[in-house]
This record gives C-alpha cells, sequence and structure tokens, in this order.
C-alpha cells in the first residue's frame, strides 16, 4: 500500500521537495524551468522502470542526487557551449539546458537506451538548444568552451579522452566528491588544476566539488 501511495503522490511531494531545494541553493529560477526539471523527473521514472537508466529507484532520491546536485554547478557554468561526456541520464548537463533553454548543450553517451531517452525528451520538451549524441567521447568531433562531466573515473582520463573537444581558453569541468588530491597529482602535461569550488547540495550530507581544469599549451 504504501508503494501505491508513493506512486500516486510522488510528483506532489517531489515538486515540494525541488522547490525547498532550490530556495536553499540561493537560485532564482522560474516557474517555467521548474516545470520542465519536473517534466524530466516524470519522465526518468517512467523510463526507469523499462531501461534502468539510473540505480536510484525513489523520486524524492532522483531530486536531491539527479536534480540539486545538478544544479549545483549552476553558479559555476558559464553561458559558453558546453559539452556533457557520459552524461547517463542528462545529468548534469541536461538538467542545465531545462533551466538555460537558450545555451547550447550537447550531451554525449555511448549507452544507446539513455541516448534515445534523452532524444525524446528533449523533442517532447522543444529542447532546440540540446544536441545528444550517441558515441564515445575520443570518436566525437567538436569544440567546446566548457567539457564537463560527473562520471569519469579519473580527471587523467577526462583530459585524455576529451582535449580535443576542449576549445582555446576552455574549461575542464569535473564533479566529484572530496578533492581529488591523488588525481590532481596525475594530471596529464596539458591541463592544469584552476581551483576546486565546494558545491552546495541541500538534503545530501556527501561532500560535493567541483575540479576546474584549464588546458596548458
Amino acid at each position: 500500500m504504501a508503494q501505491q501511495r508513493l506512486a500516486a503522490d510522488w510528483p506532489k511531494a517531489a515538486e515540494a521537495r525541488l522547490r525547498e531545494g532550490i530556495t536553499a541553493m540561493g537560485l532564482a529560477l522560474d516557474e517555467a524551468a521548474i516545470a520542465r526539471l519536473m517534466t524530466y523527473l516524470v519522465g526518468l521514472v517512467k523510463w526507469n522502470q523499462a531501461f534502468n537508466l539510473t540505480a536510484i529507484r525513489d523520486p524524492l532520491v532522483m531530486v536531491d542526487k539527479h536534480l540539486l546536485d545538478s544544479l549545483s554547478v549552476l553558479p559555476l557554468i558559464s553561458s559558453e557551449s558546453l559539452i556533457d561526456i557520459g552524461t547517463g541520464a542528462g545529468l548534469p548537463g541536461f538538467i542545465l539546458a531545462l533551466v538555460r533553454p537558450e545555451q547550447d548543450i550537447t550531451l554525449l553517451d555511448s549507452n544507446g537506451k539513455k541516448t534515445r531517452f534523452l532524444k525524446q525528451m528533449a523533442a517532447d520538451m522543444d529542447m532546440q538548444r540540446v544536441t545528444v549524441v550517441n558515441a564515445r567521447c575520443e570518436e566525437h568531433q567538436g569544440q567546446y568552451a566548457q567539457v564537463c562531466s560527473r562520471a569519469f573515473a579519473s580527471l587523467a582520463d577526462m583530459v585524455n579522452g576529451t582535449a580535443h573537444l576542449l576549445a582555446p581558453n576552455g574549461r575542464w569541468l569535473a564533479m566529484k566528491g572530496h578533492v581529488p588530491h591523488d588525481e590532481i597529482a596525475e594530471l596529464p602535461v596539458n591541463a592544469a588544476l584552476e581551483n576546486t569550488p565546494a558545491l552546495r547540495v541541500p538534503f545530501v550530507a556527501d561532500a560535493r566539488h567541483l575540479i576546474v581544469l584549464r588546458p596548458v599549451s
């Protein structure tokens, strides 16, 4: 019975939690952006039942660990072009696009199920500045001011796999837990640490940081 009640009531509870988190983060999002975020969440919950897009099943936990976590980098992201490498279910790239629909954002993943979900969501929501690419990062071509990811195994892997995608004077943006000093020490010579701002994610106790890297010629 509890699961049936959650299935019926969860969108209302999830929207309340989303709004509470946005307020706690000090973000100014309009009603249209919140509506898009909720449309995405409803779609994610529905598709996840059949395609296993994320291991998280509880919609309220999805709000915390997917939506709010992705939104935590919003103040640190410029309005220039961005590619989200290994985006999975669109995290953080599609979430950023939903609140910045005027920004050019590319979502790249090698998993066909996940890119099909994103293509369908982007089409349904008329996200005209979103491009979804089903490929490995080494195969993709393009130039982006920001190369973002929260899924790469190491900073060195991220730099080595995406250096060809970073525009001159661009930045790598890696979402991590604690600052990975061992990974920073092993950065390749073509990348240098710029800063490591802490990310605030309401309702989540785990440490979160954005590792910002700049290219070195």
